[in-house]
Parts: structure tokens; C-alpha cells; sequence
């Protein structure tokens, strides 16, 4: 199984965190990453241009982060990231999609925030990314506070951890104020307190620029 990814995509951190929660071995593949566009030779792999891929032996190659984890939910089976309960399994969806769909991708690094420096400049690039985290952060806040206890949902590790832990390192990236959401920093203290996600963070990564 090879990852197609870089360091800095937190689209790809979910997937690395998904695998090693799995304990599924994999080939980390480095796409190269300058001036606010990935390497053009992934779009042969990747007509959209974009990370994460997943290259799997039986099944061919796989795209989007939210696919994969899925995909990767229901090949392994064996540390399940959901519940069976589906109602809970629901919830924990809700999670996933408002990450993944109304926060990350209007503060994505790459062609978001490029269009914006682009246009406006660096200091209204973060002034975009710290309002919409915020706003994300706000809901997120209020949905975690009901739903999590040790974890974001309850005691046992599910995709919606796999998802608000590169989120909220986004957020630290954007220096949004953490003040406001005591429950994220709660969970992001516990989550860290394992293996699997401290060995997922960005800098430990085999691409991640050493100057």
C-alpha cells in the first residue's frame, strides 16, 4: 500500500493517522510541493491534482481522504474507527463532514489560500483562514462538548478524532486563539498522549524541510 502524500496536507495527516490507528503498513510516497502547486507529474496519477492518493494492491488507487478512511473502515475492520450503533455512527459523520466539508477546504494551503494571497495579499490570506476555523471551531466546540469523553466521541477512537486532530493543528498553523474552545484543547492534551498521533505530526514526517 502506498500513500501519496506530502507533509503539510492535513488531508493526508487524517489518512497516515487512520492507517496507524489500523496498524495497516504502507509506503509513504512524498509528492513534491513548491510555490503553492503540488509536482505535475502527480496529476498523472491524480488528475485532480490533488493529496492524498492511496495505491492499494487489490483495489487500484483511491482518492480523497473521506473516501479513503472509509474505504480503509471497511477493508480492516479489525480496530474499527466506527461504531455499530447507527445512530452514533451518524454522528461521528457529522463530525467527519464538518471538517471536511466547511472548514478545511476554505483555509486549504493550496488553491484557496493561493487565489487569496493572490488577490489580497498575505495579511488578508490569514485574516480568510482564521475566519472560517473560527467559525468551523464555534460549531465543532458545541458539537464535542456533547458528544466526546475521553475521546470526541465517548472513550474509544473513531474517525472523528482521525479528523479534528490535523484540523486543529490547522488552526495552530493560522495562530487562531485556542482560548474559546476548552473541549478541543482537552481532547487534542489526550489524543497526543499516544503514539499513533504523535508520530503523524507534520515535522516527523520524511519530507518535512529540515531549513
Amino acid at each position: 500500500m502506498k500513500l501519496y502524500t506530502f507533509w503539510g496536507s492535513s488531508c493526508g495527516w487524517r489518512v497516515r493517522l487512520a492507517l496507524a490507528l489500523k496498524g495497516i503498513p504502507y509506503e509513504y510516497q512524498a509528492v513534491g510541493f513548491a510555490n503553492g502547486r503540488l509536482d505535475d507529474e502527480f496529476s498523472k496519477i491524480n488528475p485532480l491534482g490533488m493529496v492524498p492518493a492511496l495505491e492499494t494492491e487489490e483495489d487500484g488507487l483511491l482518492i480523497d481522504s473521506v473516501a479513503i478512511v472509509e474505504y480503509l473502515e471497511e477493508k480492516y475492520p479489525e480496530k474499527p474507527l466506527l461504531p455499530k450503533n447507527v445512530k452514533q455512527r451518524a454522528t461521528i459523520r457529522q463530525i467527519v463532514n464538518l471538517v471536511a466539508s466547511n472548514i478545511q477546504p476554505l483555509q486549504s494551503g493550496g488553491r484557496v489560500m493561493n487565489m487569496i494571497k493572490e488577490k489580497l495579499g498575505d495579511e488578508e490570506r490569514l485574516k480568510w483562514a482564521q475566519h472560517w476555523v473560527v467559525i468551523g471551531f464555534n460549531a465543532l466546540e458545541e458539537i464535542v462538548k456533547k458528544t466526546s469523553g475521553k475521546y470526541c466521541f465517548g472513550d474509544t477512537l473513531t474517525l472523528a478524532d482521525v479528523f479534528v486532530i490535523p484540523q486543529i493543528g490547522n488552526a495552530e498553523r493560522y495562530k487562531v486563539d485556542m482560548t474559546p474552545y476548552p473541549t478541543l484543547r482537552r481532547l487534542k492534551e489526550e489524543l497526543h498522549k499516544l503514539e499513533e498521533v504523535r508520530q503523524s505530526v507534520p515535522r516527523l514526517q520524511p519530507d518535512f524541510p529540515t531549513e
